[in-house]
């Protein structure tokens, strides 16, 4: 089972760097300490692997998709990436920890506890699980406004991210093995390197699958016309992101 979504490596890696940027951050809630053996689970062009292993970590990068990895190999030759699905990956030796940024909401709501039972089997006692990923009203201007003209368009908009509240998913991850030690949902406005229309097509193009690109096209346009009075600032386009940052440790 794959994430709802597919990239464009090079868009993703020239106009979208914010993403592994954020990440920096969720590396803080590390608590291993240095010669650890660190996973980068969904580790997208290797950027943040490679800072996993400037911090001394015994690194390895796991992702679905063939176009990153290509990326992420050419750039960091000597750390190891493997192709494999998040849901049902294997490692040799469990993991001290298993790290991942902003690709835990690509997955299926109904998936997420054979994710979280995957990562739980792949640490070892007392490893830790430290991820971010979209929370509860995450991208909800973009969502609501493109949810508004489809009905306007006789269509049916099918949003292809989860996006829980803490409530909703501390639960899942104590069912599959693991304690929370931290977890915050916060706001975090995200200033984009291009238009509205950019982001939607590399985050939200999937709901537009069978849409002739004509009318497709129409719609992405009215979107941006619509939010502008926004999610313009000062010449800036912004996405209304919110977050879950959290630390778990496996029992």
């Amino acid at each position: 089972m794959k994430m709802n979504n597919t990239w464009d490596a090079d868009s993703y890696r020239d106009n979208f760097s914010f993403v592994p940027k954020y990440g920096e951050d969720v590396l803080k809630l590390l608590t291993v300490g240095p010669g650890s053996k660190v996973v980068d689970l969904g580790c997208g062009n290797g950027s943040l692997t490679d800072r996993l292993q400037s911090l001394g970590y015994q690194v390895m990068g796991i992702d679905a998709s063939p176009a990153m990895l290509e990326i992420a190999r050419k750039e960091y030759p000597n750390i190891s990436f493997q192709q494999a699905d998040a849901l049902s990956f294997q490692l040799d030796t469990p993991a001290d920890a298993i790290f991942s940024n902003a690709v835990f909401h690509w997955i299926d709501a109904d998936k997420q506890e054979t994710l979280l039972r995957n990562v739980s089997r792949n640490l070892r006692p007392g490893g830790e699980l430290v991820c971010e990923f979209g929370g509860y009203g995450c991208g909800e201007a973009v969502h609501s406004t493109l949810e508004e003209l489809f009905r306007e368009h006789k269509r049916t908009y099918k949003k292809i991210v989860f996006f829980p509240t803490i409530g909703q998913y501390a639960p899942l991850i104590e069912k599959c093995g693991m304690r929370v030690e931290y977890a915050i949902l916060f706001d975090r406005p995200t200033p984009q390197k291009g238009t509205i229309k950019d982001w939607i097509r590399m985050f939200d193009l999937k709901p537009f699958d069978g849409i002739p690109e004509e009318e497709t096209d129409e719609i992405i346009n009215e979107a941006e016309e619509r939010l502008r009075s926004r999610l313009f600032i000062d010449g800036t386009w912004y996405v209304d992101y919110v977050r879950i940052r959290l630390r778990a440790r496996k029992l």
